[in-house]
């Protein structure tokens, strides 16, 4: 029995790259060498219209700007598949240029790369092991960032780094236990000497868990995990640097159907900021599934909760409910595919005390609308029309900031080999 086991902070922030790019379909072509290996290189240019590119706020500080931008990215996904093993490579680059003289600061560079191994030496229901070893690393300019942006004035670059594996056993058909562990590495750079409303850390987790599967369609399962955190904002200040958090979940995760799988545990946990100067105890939840509805239709639900420190405030923690939903459709004998994205994002902030700031809420719900036709086995065109609403409840001039509307349309191509 097939069980769906990824972290759950990882799933949400996998549907937000696949949601944030168009060059991540995979092609069912490349260059082969031997009998196991497929390179697969291609190149993208497009275009974008961004009605306000600095995420800016006209309660704050008056009339958005709009400008247009123009992408050139190439890239290389390599496939390894053995008889136990297999590894995923893919590695890319970009250059984005604005338009407008008054926003060419922001012209900036991006790049990343995934590394991912799998092994295991049994099938299905049978007993033994499997191995998961996972790399990633991002650098992505906040000026571009539909997610996670930077607010008015803000023109750094965020790097991102995360390492993780999960080691599982299967017993039998019905017993089977994994424990996990990763590395995540947030920093927030500022090479315009503006600023940064963003502070960054670094986070280890820890974590096991034990299934019972009493039949193929039920699968019972008991998670728990310890996160510790060194946060930079907080170097040099009367506050420690570092946080930890614990936390257990319970629930189910296998097969309703052939065609429906789910993963939902809830359960509780505890933030302790600042060396416990403060705490948070509260009910948290991790969420996922996929419904192929049929042959050319698929749905994608992804949620969590969790504690963490706040990357906006100084000396501030943070709780994070996110929920994620992607439907895609291929049409044309699956030449064409078009998706349709949407997520909401609650970060609840609060302070360590009222000197080092007020409390706030802030809410953001993004959409996305997207076609990608293959013309031929080397072109592609797409279009993706992107929305984003930012908004929080606190009336303080300070957190306006936070308030805008931003729309985004993006057209170009890809060449793949």
């Amino acid at each position: 029995m097939k069980r769906i086991n990824p972290l759950s902070v990882a799933f949400v922030s996998a549907l937000a790259c696949l949601a944030a790019s168009g060059d991540v379909l995979d092609r069912p072509t490349g260059i082969k060498i031997g009998q196991r290996m497929t390179l697969r290189p291609y190149v993208t240019a497009s275009f974008t219209y961004d009605s306000n590119v600095d995420a800016q706020s006209g309660r704050a500080y008056g009339d958005s700007e709009n400008d247009v931008l123009w992408t050139v990215s190439p890239g290389l996904g390599l496939v390894y598949n053995a008889e136990t093993w297999s590894l995923n490579l893919s590695a890319y680059y970009n250059y984005r240029g604005y338009m407008k003289n008054c926003h060419q600061n922001y012209n900036h560079h991006n790049y990343g790369q995934d590394l991912r191994w799998n092994w295991s030496n049994s099938k299905g229901n049978e007993k033994g092991w499997s191995l998961l070893l996972a790399e990633s690393f991002r650098q992505v300019t906040m000026a571009d960032d539909m997610v996670m942006d930077g607010g008015d004035n803000y023109t750094g670059d965020s790097r991102q780094l995360q390492v993780s594996g999960a080691l599982q056993r299967r017993f039998n058909e019905h017993f089977h236990g994994d424990v996990n562990a990763s590395y995540y590495w947030l920093d927030y750079l500022d090479d315009n000497n503006i600023r940064s409303r963003y502070y960054g850390w670094d986070r280890w987790t820890v974590g096991a868990e034990a299934g019972f599967a009493p039949s193929r369609w039920t699968d019972f399962i008991l998670a728990g995990s310890y996160m510790g955190y060194h946060q930079d904002n907080l170097e040099g200040s009367q506050y420690d640097g570092s946080s930890q958090g614990y936390s257990i979940q319970g629930g189910l995760g296998s097969y309703m159907t052939e065609r429906l799988s789910y993963r939902a545990l809830v359960g509780w946990s505890r933030f302790e900021y600042a060396d416990a100067e403060t705490t948070n105890d509260g009910f948290v939840y991790t969420l996922s599934g996929n419904w192929k509805i049929g042959e050319t239709w698929n749905l994608m639900l992804l949620g969590t909760s969790y504690y963490q420190p706040s990357e906006r405030q100084y000396a501030s923690r943070s709780r994070v409910d996110a929920v994620s939903l992607g439907v895609a459709k291929s049409l044309i004998r699956g030449k064409l595919r078009t998706t349709l994205d949407l997520r909401y994002r609650r970060e609840t902030h609060e302070h360590i005390n009222s000197g080092s700031g007020n409390d706030y809420v802030l809410n953001i719900i993004t959409g996305r609308l997207g076609l990608d036709y293959t013309i031929n086995r080397l072109l592609a065109v797409f279009a993706y029309l992107e929305y984003q609403r930012s908004f929080n409840d606190n009336d303080d001039a300070r957190y306006g900031a936070y308030d805008y509307d931003r729309w985004r349309f993006t057209t170009g191509f890809r060449l793949s080999y």
